[in-house]
């Protein structure tokens, strides 16, 4: 929280209804922040995206949702659950902007959010950004993925984000192979350490149960 941080929420939609109270929060008090609210297209059937949206937009919130459209809420795909062809058409119901972008693009979601940043600053209002990309692996452990075909996995893995923002900045000359070898090393040192202090670390003892659940000025629950 202290880097602006909040947590996330089990519920799915809930976290645009956070959103919009640390819209307003900073509204309030004129700290210029603006809030970048992430959820997925099966959010957006909820009532708390449609209720969200509405009360960004009539308050003017600086505020800014973010769609990752993967094309599958778990294994249900898009057309099955959205009449629209966009989720971003669904802004214009609401008097914000809505844009549809390549999600694997990098550069591209860069200049849409900055845009969006530089409107919320200017008191302007919400926006909304829907970034088509493709959730690579199954939405959970053991998911056998039969909702969608090999063809068209492959088809989005040959998109992949990261190597295409890898060869963007090699042709922009602003790094190299050699550069980019050293910190996939670097990164994948850095999980390994990781993971074995995740996997090191004694089991949580029983007295622990209760932290973290209330607040400091609160009672714990014996």
């Amino acid at each position: 929280v202290e880097v602006g941080n909040l947590w996330s929420t089990a519920i799915v939609g809930a976290n645009l209804s956070l959103a919009v109270g640390a819209g307003l929060t900073a509204k309030i008090k004129k700290t210029r922040r603006v809030t970048l609210c992430f959820f997925g297209e099966g959010a957006s059937n909820t009532g708390a995206f449609h209720e969200s949206l509405n009360l960004a937009s009539i308050w003017k919130l600086p505020v800014i949702f973010l769609c990752e459209n993967n094309l599958y809420a778990v294994s249900t795909p898009l057309a099955s659950s959205t009449s629209c062809a966009s989720i971003a058409e669904r802004a214009s119901s609401y008097s914000m902007p809505g844009v549809s972008i390549d999600g694997n693009d990098v550069f591209t979601v860069y200049r849409a959010v900055c845009k969006a940043v530089e409107k919320a600053r200017r008191g302007e209002g919400p926006s909304l950004i829907e970034c088509r990309t493709y959730r690579w692996e199954g939405h959970y452990v053991g998911d056998p993925r039969v909702y969608r075909s090999k063809e068209e996995e492959n088809k989005w893995k040959k998109k992949d984000p990261i190597k295409r923002f890898e060869s963007r900045l090699i042709e922009m000359k602003i790094c190299s192979i050699k550069e980019i070898e050293i910190i996939h090393r670097q990164v994948k040192q850095e999980m390994d350490e990781a993971l074995r202090f995740a996997t090191g670390a004694p089991e949580p003892s029983g007295e622990e149960v209760m932290d973290y659940l209330y607040s400091p000025s609160s009672e714990k629950v014996t």
